[in-house]
């Protein structure tokens, strides 16, 4: 199965230069999305999962700092990239303290584009923050990533699905911290689209019943209202 193509959301107003982004970016072998003002772009990041974000700053309806405030305040951490034809100190610290990751501004050389695009996603797509073995133990709980297999305190053998062992390792290897629902959705899933479906939640709760000494009152699995999910050891 081909390898999904990263995904970027390229929001610029100016027609000539947002096509010539575009191709030069699906030469790079990105999959690109367009919108041209800032309410599509918003809605564009609420239906769909994005690597990156490459955001102009003067944008009809809703400018480029708006957007990128907006998208954080989401808790929404994707990579945003912004253009701007301003190049004071002032205005740079001004999208960056709004949430933007990189700022570059116009004219720019498409080469030092493209060198910054491919840094960001793939500082971003380093998520773990520790490799987990193929086994796992927390409290008298026991996970055998390999084996798909799983053993409660009672010494009760779970069999598990490919996507449990996925979720669970994803969870365990950013212990202590929220993971997103859209990253998960994105990691375990492959959505890019998000489904409107309880399908993580559903996760959960089978973890919950699994491992936990009592479900309504979870020790390792968490769920982070309108954020994501997290497990604690």
């Amino acid at each position: 199965m081909p390898e999904k193509k990263l995904s970027i959301l390229l929001v610029e107003d100016e027609e000539n230069l947002h096509e010539a982004l575009k191709l030069n970016l699906e030469l790079e072998g990105y999959e690109v999305t367009s919108a041209y003002d800032g309410p599509q772009a918003l809605k564009a990041v609420q239906n769909e999962y994005f690597d990156l974000i490459i955001l102009d700053v003067m944008l009809p309806e809703l400018d480029g700092i708006s957007v990128s405030e907006n998208i954080r305040l989401q808790g929404n951490e994707v990579p945003i990239l912004i253009l701007s034809a301003k190049n004071s100190s002032a205005d740079r610290v001004l999208g960056l303290k709004k949430g933007a990751d990189d700022y570059l501004t116009k004219p720019f050389n498409l080469e030092e584009l493209l060198l910054r695009v491919n840094k960001l996603i793939h500082k971003s797509r380093r998520i773990s923050k520790e490799h987990v073995a193929d086994e796992y133990n927390f409290g008298k709980n026991n996970i055998n990533f390999k084996a798909l297999e799983g053993t409660n305190k009672q010494g009760k053998k779970i069999a598990l699905t490919k996507k449990e062992a996925m979720l669970l390792k994803l969870l365990i290897e950013n212990k202590n911290e929220v993971v997103p629902r859209e990253k998960i959705l994105q990691a375990v899933w492959g959505y890019n689209v998000y489904p409107t479906t309880r399908t993580i939640d559903n996760f959960i709760l089978n973890f919950r019943k699994y491992f936990e000494d009592d479900s309504r009152n979870p020790k390792y699995f968490h769920s982070v209202r309108s954020i994501g999910y997290k497990f604690t050891d």
